[in-house]
């Protein structure tokens, strides 16, 4: 099978879309060759189906055909093209950065100098974090007295490189979301932040539990627990039927959501997305 070379990265397309093994006969053939269903490829990519439909819709990812029974298929074409999105995925790129890379509207190595950056900040912040971890860690031993600032640093420095990235990518309308979180907690005290913490938490493990039991997004389990989702957002700033959706679309564009949510389980942040939408789409008016 040929090589895929993306703009001077290159990786055999088995490394990612092996073949399919021996015996397995192919869902269907065109004159331009072998088409494979969604759900074959699915099981070759090791990417759900439920996220190659959403590729589809963003248009990122069109299949060859859908077939008389609905059936999104795919050919050689496809699966070169889907390697591509899950390679630069891996680099860390969101997809709409994705999209203007494969459409040629964007040029691959600054797109990566971009993320370079931002990894590089990301390092120094940690750094911070780091240093401010183990000073809280002499203060709770009665070593090192730290002030309240102190036990900050580094949060703030994120939420304001947070905030810019975001605003860049979606809009200067993000800024008022997070000038009403900013006035929510002006007056909160160390106590008050990481009891949201704890709830945030918490309410990530039972978004994981309903995923896990087997509920699709849009059941009802699914949308009990998305209501408290809601709600918590809510505290903040007020979602509508059209900026949830976009905050459930994040969880997986953003490289910072999507690792928080695959440290916890793959494919929480996609369910996410989608159990934010089937609640914006049936609650919200």
């Amino acid at each position: 099978m040929r090589d895929a070379v993306v703009q001077g990265l290159t990786l055999p397309v088995r490394q990612l879309l092996p073949s399919i093994t021996a015996g397995t006969e192919p869902a269907g053939s065109t004159e331009a060759g072998v088409a494979w269903s969604i759900a074959e490829v699915a099981r070759m990519s090791k990417v759900t189906s439920r996220t190659l439909r959403h590729y589809d819709d963003v248009g990122l990812l069109r299949p060859a055909y859908v077939g008389s029974n609905g059936y999104r298929y795919y050919e050689q074409e496809q699966l070169l093209r889907l390697q591509q999105v899950l390679l630069l995925r891996e680099l860390g790129l969101g997809l709409g950065a994705i999209a203007e890379v494969l459409a040629g509207d964007r040029d691959q190595v600054a797109a990566l100098r971009q993320h370079e950056r931002w990894l590089h900040s990301e390092r120094d912040r940690l750094g911070q974090l780091t240093d401010t971890v183990s000073r809280t860690i002499r203060q709770l031993q009665g070593e090192d007295p730290m002030t309240a600032l102190e036990l900050f640093e580094g949060f703030a420095d994120r939420q304001a490189q947070l905030e810019d990235d975001l605003a860049n990518e979606h809009g200067e309308g993000v800024r008022e979301h997070f000038r009403s979180a900013r006035e929510v907690t002006k007056d909160w005290t160390q106590q008050d932040y990481l009891d949201a913490q704890r709830r945030g938490e918490e309410l990530d493990d039972k978004i994981l539990a309903v995923m896990r039991s087997g509920a699709a997004p849009d059941s009802p389990a699914a949308l009990e627990v998305m209501a408290e989702h809601y709600q918590g957002v809510a505290q903040f700033w007020t979602p509508d039927r059209e900026s949830y959706p976009g905050l459930g679309r994040l969880y997986v564009d953003n490289p910072e959501f999507k690792v928080r949510y695959d440290a916890k389980a793959p494919g929480l942040a996609e369910y996410l997305r989608d159990a934010t939408a089937a609640y914006a789409d049936q609650r919200l008016n």
